[in-house]
């Protein structure tokens, strides 16, 4: 699972994917509508992450996040002092209980792309109540359109 929440003149969005381990993506997104800190924007991603995880019935999971902050916390190096982020820290180690294994890993924001932009695209919608946005596929193409069109000839000359 990859996590990552966005903070702009917007507001708060945040966005996990989940990665199975065939590759397909199942990405999970929302808009915080109330007043918060990044770093509770982050958690609130984690959260959302882990639930849908719990909901797809994962028995193991790695994490990646670039929130410093958060990894740290969740791994015990670092002590959750912001009273705010108590009970996060709280409520993610009771999900956490939810799998067989679970691993905490820290990676460079270049390298959290995928839920750095799912985040920024849930800025993008203007919505006042949840909307069901159905999942949509990413096709990665390597010819053009045109090219996927023409067909053979009958007797196999171009």
């Amino acid at each position: 699972m990859y996590f990552d929440g966005a903070f702009n003149a917007l507001g708060h969005e945040i966005g996990a994917v989940l990665v199975s381990p065939n590759g397909k993506y199942y990405p999970a997104t929302a808009i915080l509508n109330f007043n918060c800190t990044n770093n509770i924007a982050e958690y609130e991603t984690f959260v959302i992450g882990l639930q849908a995880a719990i909901e797809m019935k994962v028995g193991a999971i790695d994490v990646y996040g670039d929130s410093t902050l958060v990894i740290c916390q969740m791994r015990c190096e670092w002590e959750t002092r912001d009273y705010k982020l108590v009970s996060y820290k709280k409520l993610v180690t009771e999900l956490s209980k939810q799998f067989k294994e679970i691993n905490f890993n820290h990676l460079p924001r270049v390298e959290n792309q995928i839920a750095d932009t799912l985040a920024t695209l849930a800025a993008m919608f203007k919505i006042k109540e949840a909307a069901d946005v159905r999942p949509f596929d990413l096709e990665v193409r390597k010819v053009s359109a045109h090219c996927l069109n023409v067909e053979e000839e009958v007797d196999g000359k171009p």
